[in-house]
Order: C-alpha cells, then sequence, then structure tokens
C-alpha cells in the first residue's frame, strides 16, 4: 500500500490481471508461430502476463514481420521522467522475437542472445501511441537475426534495436 505523502502529489494505482500462461504455452507444441501471434491478436490464444503488465498489444502479424504498441504512461516511467529504457527494449526485444516465432513451425521456440539498442529520442506521454516493428533480417535453424524500431504517434523514430535469436527444435518432453 502506498501511503500520501505532503508534496508527493496525487497517489495513483494500477491494477494488474492476467491468464495462468500455462494453457497458452501448451499451444505453442500445437500451433505454428504465425498462427499462435494472430491467436493472440485476435483473443483466441490469452496474452503473456508481460503483455497485460505493460499494456502492450499486436496490431500486425505477418511472416517475419509483426507490429506491436504500447500508449505510455506514468507508470512507465523513470527517475527523470520519461519513460524508462527497460520498457522500450522490452517491447524492441518482443517484437524482434515474435518476427522470428511467425517463422517457427509448431514446437519450435526461440531465446533472444543478445540485442543492442540506439535510443534517438526521449519518449512522454506526449510521444502518443508508441509502434514497435520487428522484422527478421536472416532466419535461421540455430540462429536468427531481427532488427526492431520504434517510433511515437508522430512517425518519429525513438529507438532501434537488432537482436540475434537461439532458435530452439521441439524436444519430446514439449
Amino acid at each position: 500500500m502506498t501511503e500520501e505523502r505532503p508534496g508527493w502529489g496525487e497517489v495513483r494505482t494500477r491494477t494488474v490481471s492476467w491468464h495462468d500462461p500455462k494453457p497458452a504455452l501448451a499451444l505453442v507444441a500445437t500451433m505454428s508461430g504465425l498462427d499462435y501471434l494472430r491467436g493472440i491478436r485476435d483473443g483466441v490464444v490469452p496474452p503473456p502476463p508481460i503483455s497485460m503488465l505493460l499494456g502492450m498489444g499486436i496490431e500486425t502479424v505477418e511472416k517475419g514481420e509483426v507490429t506491436f504498441t504500447l500508449m505510455p504512461d506514468e507508470s512507465h516511467y523513470n527517475p527523470i521522467g520519461v519513460v524508462h529504457g527497460g520498457v522500450l527494449v522490452t517491447l524492441l526485444d518482443t517484437v524482434a522475437g515474435c518476427s522470428v516465432h511467425s517463422t517457427l513451425e509448431a514446437g519450435w521456440r526461440y531465446t533472444s542472445i543478445d540485442i543492442n539498442v540506439s535510443y534517438l529520442r526521449a519518449v512522454g506521454l506526449d510521444s502518443g501511441l508508441l509502434t514497435f516493428t520487428g522484422r527478421v533480417v536472416k532466419g535461421g535453424r540455430r540462429v536468427s537475426f531481427a532488427t526492431a524500431d520504434a517510433t511515437d504517434a508522430a512517425g518519429n523514430l525513438v529507438a532501434t534495436a537488432t537482436s540475434s535469436l537461439l532458435v530452439i527444435e521441439p524436444t519430446a518432453g514439449g
């Protein structure tokens, strides 16, 4: 519980709800990455908890390219009053990974090996709806490479990233 303190301003709250991730994770073994991500977008597959926590949503999903959005709010702010870079890199990492996921067959998974981010301008409430686009640059059976861009509502590029992702083949136990 947050206590009120003189001079600190109004106390704000945010309630986060999410679905048990296990049923959705079980679908990874039975659905292509493209169908799985489209299922999340279309409300057929429950979104992962991080989506609910940050407020991100899937806008478009094509093979090798995805677009997510996020409306920044004060809960994303760092101590100097702008959206924390960790929030931006979380979305950049997500769209880079999901762009690779959109190319994988059922049961195949991925995980980030590395991500290199360049922040180009500060992001705040006045930035409006942020759009994050991930694209596969080179797919592979062991490692895939992707790029990710973040733009503000005016179309300004606010951050960009490159990522290497390990591609993980299906295992007998799931």
